[in-house]
């Protein structure tokens, strides 16, 4: 799959902006889960269990709404929230 790829599918799927740093055309892992991140997970463990493992070290980011970068510690409730306001 490709970044622009799998940027995309997490967006549709799991609700969360990711922005991968590498070309848009770069092959990463496949994003095989089927069903969104649980709300009340973090930011730091949303990437640690179904981000990074997929990008062999390429650098990524959530986004919020504001286009702010999140604390790890906030939820994805709150990050899938800011795209609402």
């Amino acid at each position: 799959m490709k970044v622009q790829e799998l940027e995309d599918k997490v967006w549709t799927q799991d609700g969360i902006r990711i922005v991968v740093r590498a070309a848009s055309t770069e092959e990463v892992g496949q994003y095989a889960h089927k069903y969104a991140a649980i709300s009340n997970w973090s930011v730091t463990e949303f990437l640690a269990k179904r981000i990074n493992p997929l990008l062999g070290g390429k650098e990524v980011v959530v986004l919020e709404g504001n286009g702010e970068q999140p604390h790890g510690r906030s939820l994805l409730s709150s990050i899938r929230q800011s795209y609402r306001r």
